[in-house]
């Protein structure tokens, strides 16, 4: 992993921090523009505190894609918001993905709105997969998403599954997880 100098840890450790106090609104079908702001900010955070097994990526240089699926409202948010930016080193691109097609090369993976049927599919095809799968149903994380969103407290936060994210091979930094709402050592 790339050398980072110190004041930029902290600046990005202070961000996540903010993030978790930032108020969140009630969840609703349609999430605000201010909880899909705090979303895409998550999201594009998590990229610099997980680590992919080798192999994950082709080249040292390639990019780490975030894939989001029924939410094109998030995922035109998350494009503004990685713009420009890189995770330890790699450019972030975000990638919009038809329900149900199947994640590929995808590293993060965030589950919109999804029918029973489809998050099944979903889920069955990423398992066992380097994925970092994130969501904001019960339903989702139930079904072995790593990551799931929460309100909590009126902010918006999120819960992590230790069990998935080892089947998946993924490693989340010890911050990260300092940083969780809830972690749950055998969920799913």
């Amino acid at each position: 992993m790339a050398y980072l100098p110190p004041r930029y840890l902290f600046y990005c450790w202070r961000l996540l921090l903010a993030l978790v106090c930032v108020p969140a609104f009630a969840y609703a079908e349609s999430p605000t523009p201010v909880e899909r702001q705090i979303k895409a900010a998550y999201l594009y955070k998590f990229a610099g505190f997980v680590e992919w097994p080798e192999g994950s990526f082709v080249r040292p240089d390639s990019p780490v894609v975030i894939g989001v699926m029924a939410a094109d409202a998030l995922a035109e948010q998350l494009e503004r918001t990685v713009a420009g930016h890189t995770a330890n080193g790699r450019p972030l691109v975000v990638r919009k993905l038809k329900k149900g097609e199947a994640p590929g090369s995808v590293h993060i993976l965030f589950l919109g709105a999804l029918d029973k049927t489809a998050l099944a599919d979903v889920m069955n095809a990423s398992r066992n997969q380097p994925l970092l799968t994130v969501s904001d149903t019960e339903e989702a994380y139930a079904h072995g998403s790593i990551i799931n969103f929460v309100v909590a407290d009126d902010r918006l936060r999120f819960e992590v599954a230790l069990k998935p994210a080892a089947t998946a091979r993924i490693r989340i930094s010890a911050r990260m997880l300092s940083a969780a709402y809830r972690v749950h050592p055998g969920a799913s």
